[in-house]
């Protein structure tokens, strides 16, 4: 379970039910379906994991859910359980004539803590771990190159741990959970703040800009 930072902060007492396997094709007018591919992301509490996504030209969505496990609709309280097997994840709709894998890979990296095992900063559990879910032999070869290339520049003391798996259903995750750092900045700022992730991102990139 997490701890007191943790994504239940001013959540509602009522939830509402995970909607199914997630189904992102046809929402977005005039984007012709063959410039559409996805890809999924596990790294770790999902509401860090959308704004990063959202603010590229060429993504087209973003979703956040439940995948990795065998349960079929899962809820937020079964996976926050650690006993269903799935991770937190976002699964992104983009545009790769506008951005490709290998820059969504970057942000991905950009984003986690890559050296936690079974967590991401202060939320502990298998559930918040950090997965490249792959969708295609491509993307296993560019995702499997991306980390190999980080492994090697040094930047990290500890091995890098995140794993590279192929893509399986994918679970909505409630209606709440979606786009929560737009509905409920102040709450997510606070947990964001708290979490330890932006002092560790700050410190690991800061050279980069």
């Amino acid at each position: 379970m997490r701890n007191s930072m943790s994504c239940m902060i001013g959540l509602m007492a009522l939830s509402v039910m995970g909607t199914g396997p997630a189904d992102q094709e046809g929402n977005a007018p005039g984007v012709a379906r063959e410039k559409r591919e996805k890809a999924t992301f596990a790294g770790g509490c999902f509401w860090c994991m959308e704004p990063p996504f959202d603010k590229l030209d060429g993504v087209i969505s973003t979703i956040v859910g439940y995948t990795g496990g065998q349960e079929k609709n899962p809820t937020y309280e079964e996976v926050s359980s650690g006993k269903t097997g799935h991770a937190e994840a976002i699964q992104i709709v983009y545009d790769p004539s506008s951005v490709t894998y290998a820059e969504l890979l970057d942000v991905f990296w950009r984003n986690i803590d890559p050296t936690q095992m079974n967590g991401q900063f202060a939320d502990i559990g298998r559930q918040y771990g950090t997965s490249i879910f792959y969708h295609s032999q491509e993307q296993k070869q560019l995702a499997l190159a991306s980390k190999d290339e980080l492994e090697k520049s040094g930047r990290y003391d500890r091995k890098i741990v995140t794993e590279i798996v192929p893509a399986g259903a994918f679970y909505s995750a409630e209606e709440y959970h979606q786009d929560y750092y737009k509905k409920n900045p102040i709450r997510y700022k606070f947990y964001r703040y708290g979490s330890g992730r932006d002092k560790f991102l700050k410190k690991v990139w800061q050279k980069d800009g």
